[in-house]
């Protein structure tokens, strides 16, 4: 057994396959994340020691936080951009080296397989998505290539993805970078990483970069920001209204019932792409009759992604689209919710009222 091998085993008091079932094949990067504290529980880290306080510290300090249960696609060739167009939600060609944004990928029935946040550099284009989809999703995307100079790659073991929250983040940001995003989606380039600003009512960033330089940066923004694990970064990311979609939801829903209209993830003007009829129709046709909307539960129970919402007779009016433990105790969700019932009578999981929040965002679409 080797000192990495001995130190995790040591740690855990449980066999080496515990530590070595984590989905991160990057072992440099999860060997040092490893070092500085890292707790790997179910294929992702789940804390650096202590999750409840963590939570404490997500809402109210600066924070950094590893990415790495989000996959990162890379699309190149001369046809990149013209094969992408038809495949998603927004418009392909507003990508450029200042400007990332959402956009949903669909079945033909217009129901999404899979949401991506999307951003350019070089001439490539790059989608991040949740990590359990990455494989299918690329799987899927290949079989449209036919004869177009496309190539679609993973490349989330050769990249590092880090994210950073809090008010002195920008501050402490300058270090590295020259320029720093003021609006959500706008980035920033270096030769050897990039920077994207996210939506939230704090500053939000995620840097994206080599194993080496991602090191260095953690290195230093650690002096001044606390290490969270993913659960974490899970409720900023539902404090900012972000759905995401997984396994257990996929083709649950059109773009419109999660807010990719109200997030500027959907561009009605840009023509045909998979789906596109359904999406178009839901917002031309009439006012949407389902959205997704934030609240919080007060249980001891995680609720899960795919989870039924309910009414006071126990009839499906919903669904969990995204959970994350709340710094406060219970959980706050984002819940998909059938706005008739919703304004008749609360709803309910597991027997648990949903006490709905104010989103950080309007939900009358964007005009794009």
């Amino acid at each position: 057994m080797d000192g990495m091998s001995g130190l995790v085993a040591s740690r855990y008091n449980q066999p080496i396959q515990f530590y070595l079932e984590y989905h991160m094949a990057n072992n440099d990067w999860q060997e040092f994340l490893f070092i500085k504290g890292a707790v790997f529980n179910n294929g992702t880290i789940s804390s650096f020691g202590n999750t409840e306080k963590e939570l404490t510290y997500a809402h109210t300090e600066n924070i950094i936080c590893d990415l790495s249960h989000l996959d990162l696609l890379e699309i190149t060739g001369d046809d990149a951009v013209t094969f992408l167009q038809g495949q998603v939600t927004n418009d392909v060609k507003l990508l450029n080296e200042t400007q990332a944004h959402y956009t949903g990928y669909c079945s033909p029935k217009g129901r999404l397989l899979a949401l991506f946040l999307a951003h350019a550099q070089d001439n490539k284009l790059y989608l991040q998505l949740n990590h359990k989809l990455a494989e299918p999703i690329v799987k899927r995307l290949k079989m449209y290539v036919l004869r177009a100079k496309v190539n679609i790659s993973n490349i989330s073991d050769s990249t590092v993805r880090i994210g950073l929250s809090g008010q002195d983040t920008p501050t402490l940001l300058s270090t590295f970078f020259t320029q720093i995003p003021q609006q959500a989606y706008e980035t920033e380039h270096t030769e050897t990483a990039t920077l994207i600003r996210l939506p939230g009512k704090q500053p939000r960033f995620e840097i994206i970069g080599n194993t080496e330089h991602i090191k260095t940066i953690w290195q230093t923004l650690k002096i001044s920001c606390k290490p969270l694990g993913k659960p974490c970064w899970e409720w900023l990311e539902i404090q900012a209204g972000i759905p995401d979609i997984v396994v257990t939801t996929q083709e649950e829903f059109v773009p419109q019932m999660v807010n990719l209209d109200a997030l500027g993830a959907i561009n009605f003007k840009k023509g045909c792409y998979t789906g596109q009829e359904i999406v178009a129709r839901t917002h031309y046709l009439g006012k949407i009759k389902r959205r997704t909307q934030l609240a919080h539960i007060d249980t001891s129970t995680p609720p899960q992604a795919g989870n039924d919402v309910v009414n006071a007779n126990n009839e499906v009016i919903g669904k969990i689209v995204r959970s994350a433990p709340a710094p406060a105790g219970g959980f706050d969700v984002l819940a998909e919710i059938r706005l008739e019932a919703l304004a008749e009578a609360p709803a309910y999981w597991h027997g648990a009222v949903l006490n709905i929040l104010a989103l950080p965002y309007s939900l009358q679409e964007k005009t794009t």
